[in-house]
């Protein structure tokens, strides 16, 4: 082997010009794929086809109507939207939204279908027509109406009148993408109207289409502006680590083919990418410069000691094959266990991730080598500040083994202890940082109009046309009625509130009479002498299925966190089972299904780790050529994801989807420092030196790279918490302060556990 490995170092220096052309005319190749690399809108991309609470909300929509909608609110400065000023400007705006691309209902305050009694009619007509030529006593009347309604207090007028909205469903095409893009930017031109026509009312917009929109701008914004930031930290921290600057040159031309080879390959393969997997490229950059350094710092050291420039690119290569190898491809296995997950997102994130790895591994054993021997390469001049530095930490580690483990084992326990303090939560509305208009408008009307979290449910009556049955809808009215119970619930859209309405006005709108209907038969002749009469746009059909055997009950929550909605389903299904048996479900709706997809993610997540664990645990066990070795160097890997998430259990208190994938990343990718830091004391140690001495060989061969390979990392993932989008920031801490954590044990922990062992054993 060490025969084929000089044979190989030799080629490679021999050809170093053919190699570098052919890395390159490979790399170009591989670059013209770019172009084709697509960004979607869909937040929908972050479920699975086989995800059961996606399943049932898909069935939802096509029974009732799509959940495609946005929401305009309007605030007026005055404090109320009941004046003629702010009726009209809700009237215009309602009927600029009726001509939205793809719009297929709006709702609002002024096209509400008020039915009321008129001698022996039924008189159903929008709420406010003219508003502009209204009195004062019949704004005065439209106000007691409006708050009054139960079907739109709370949902398309503040309890407090401060505020209105204009709700806008959308049938969306089969191009989703483009379709988004066009309704927002037809809204904004409105709404820019609308604020320049009225100066003193505050519009405000949110929904499932804006969210889509800004999952591409956010997309776009990490990918365009935290990969250059990423690339200048890198070149900025290498440099002065390295002090080298034709050698930071070297690594930052690997690093431009390593991202062009990986992100062509997207490109060709025609990926699309989200806000989840946007950092593929950033991430390749970070993990790809550690192989990099490892062979830049052996090399520098060896012209350092006297050798010439092709003799010390020869011994770097003959020290770091081996470990670069190891960590690449045990890298890489961390990575590609994200195909276990829930959300296809992270699959994406995973292959590439780990083919760009592959691509590092490639660049660094063959363009790195010839590169720097092209290169006029000369050693830092000043003596490498480390070296004493490292001296000094060896002695220090080998001095106090005992104490130190001693003491980084207490620090272990008292981190651990905060993992229980971790709940497993995601909140849909704060996906995205205040830095997005679209956060600070649904951060707006949630605290002053209504939520924007739906638990949705489809009641059936068991029969066709069996809705308007009595005990059907007492059944119905009971369920929504202990909702309205609920703390966390700010409006119920049922049925039978339309039922108990349309009685009081068959019967001249006695206000005794707002009850459910008593006689099935009335019941199903009054649902059809309203739906007659109801205007253009405004049928039942998001409410009633076709054969009028079930009805769609919603419920909006204020601003509810995945674990509160679980909860809150979790104990209606109590009730249901209690008092509606026939109606026992867990609840639809897009807000549901967030809910459970962290969870979801978790448990498939487990799989795929427990499995890239124990196939690494066997790569290291069969490369060191020892169990003991083997499973000891997994200690110092374990143990920093278990104190990055004690620490995030202390300081913050939940975590995501972001979490479910953390440990798959970081395990991967700590695995390199161990197996580094091991290989060189092993070395020592078959050379016949005592356990203390090997320790102290193995920092001063690698102590320095370490320390290099680590700030750059953490560094590079730091930039993640730049983000605006919560999975991408998250998972850039987390990942953080694992890397740290993962130095801190292969300094202070994983010596003293060498010197320990090998003392027992002798």
């Amino acid at each position: 082997m060490p025969v084929m490995l000089d044979r190989y170092i030799a080629a490679v220096l021999r050809f170093r010009w053919p190699i570098v052309v052919l890395a390159t005319l490979v790399m170009l190749a591989m670059t013209a794929g770019v172009p084709f690399i697509a960004v979607t809108n869909d937040y929908r991309i972050l479920f699975s086809e086989d995800n059961p609470q996606l399943a049932a909300f898909d069935a939802l929509e096509n029974t009732y109507s799509s959940s495609n909608a946005a929401l305009i609110a309007l605030a007026p400065r005055d404090g109320s939207v009941f004046t003629r000023k702010a009726l009209g400007a809700i009237e215009e705006l309602t009927e600029a939204a009726w001509r939205s691309p793809y719009s297929s209902r709006v709702n609002s305050l002024t096209n509400y279908t008020h039915s009321e009694a008129f001698e022996d009619d039924l008189m159903v007509a929008p709420l406010v027509e003219d508003a502009h030529e209204l009195s004062d006593t019949e704004v005065a009347r439209i106000e007691e109406i409006a708050l009054g309604a139960v079907e739109i207090a709370g949902r398309l007028v503040a309890h407090d009148a401060a505020t209105a909205g204009v709700a806008i469903n959308f049938i969306l095409p089969e191009n989703h993408d483009q379709a988004v893009i066009e309704i927002t930017d037809y809204l904004n031109s409105v709404l820019d109207r609308a604020r320049a026509n009225h100066p003193d009312i505050d519009y405000y917009m949110t929904g499932d289409v804006v969210m889509n929109r800004t999952f591409a701008d956010v997309t776009q914004s990490d990918m365009q502006t935290l990969t250059p930031i990423v690339f200048l930290i890198i070149v900025g921290a290498t440099i002065l680590f390295l002090r080298s600057v034709l050698s930071t040159l070297a690594i930052v031309i690997v690093l431009v083919f390593v991202i062009n080879t990986t992100m062509g390959l997207a490109g060709w393969k025609g990926v699309v990418f989200s806000p989840t997997n946007a950092g593929v490229p950033i991430i390749v950059m970070v993990i790809a410069i550690a192989d990099s350094i490892h062979i830049v710092t052996s090399a520098l050291l060896g012209l350092r000691r006297g050798l010439d420039r092709n003799a010390a690119i020869a011994q770097s290569i003959r020290i770091n094959a081996n470990p670069v190898f190891i960590t690449s491809v045990t890298t890489a296995i961390g990575f590609l266990s994200l195909n276990a997950s829930d959300s296809p997102p992270f699959h994406v994130l995973g292959n590439y991730v780990a083919f760009g790895v592959l691509c590092a591994l490639v660049y660094s054993m063959m363009l790195l080598p010839a590169l720097l021997s092209i290169l006029p390469l000369r050693p830092p001049r000043a003596k490498a500040r480390g070296t004493d530095f490292f001296d000094r930490l060896a002695d220090f580690v080998i001095a106090r083994n005992k104490l130190l483990l001693g003491v980084v084992s207490l620090f272990v326990v008292v981190l651990t202890i905060g993992i229980p303090r971790i709940e497993l939560s995601d909140n849909m509305a704060q996906y995205f940082d205040e830095r997005y208009e679209f956060r600070q408008d649904t951060d707006y009307v949630i605290d002053n109009l209504t939520g924007v979290d739906k638990l949705e449910y489809s009641l059936s009556a068991g029969r066709e046309g069996g809705i308007t049955d009595p005990d059907y809808l007492r059944e119905v009215d009971a369920f929504a009625e202990w909702y309205r119970q609920q703390p966390e619930v700010t409006h119920v859209q049922a049925f039978p509130d339309i039922m108990k309405r349309l009685n009081k006005n068959m019967h001249g709108d006695d206000p005794d009479y707002y009850r459910l209907p008593e006689d099935s038969d009335l019941a199903a002749q009054y649902l059809l002498l309203y739906e007659l009469s109801l205007p253009f746009g405004s049928d039942l059909n998001d409410r009633i299925d076709v054969a009028k055997s079930a009805t769609r009950l919603v419920v909006v929550t204020k601003n509810a966190w995945s674990r509160d909605i679980r909860e809150l389903d979790r104990r209606a299904q109590v009730w249901l089972r209690d008092n509606a048996p026939a109606f026992a479900q867990e609840a639809s709706g897009l807000s549901v299904v967030f809910a459970h997809l962290s969870l979801r993610n978790i448990k498939s997540m487990l799989r795929g780790t427990i499995l890239a664990m124990a196939l690494i645990s066997f790569i290291l066990i069969w490369i060191f050529k020892s169990v003991r070795v083997g499973l000891l160097s997994l200690l110092p890997n374990f143990i920093p994801a278990i104190m990055s998430f004690g620490l995030w259990g202390y300081l913050v208190g939940h975590v995501g989807i972001a979490s479910s994938v953390v440990i798959a990343v970081v395990f991967g990718i700590v695995v390199d420092d161990t197996v580094h830091f091991l290989s060189k004391y092993l070395k020592a140690r078959r050379e016949g030196l005592p356990a203390p001495e090997a320790v102290r060989s193995a920092f001063k061969m690698v102590g320095h790279a370490l320390w290099t390979t680590t700030a750059v990392l953490s560094v590079g993932f730091l930039v993640f918490a730049t983000s605006g989008f919560e999975v991408s920031w998250a998972l850039g801490l987390l990942v953080t302060i694992t890397i740290v954590f993962a130095l801190v044990a292969d300094f202070l922990l994983l010596p003293t556990l060498l010197i320990a062992l090998d003392r027992r054993n002798s």
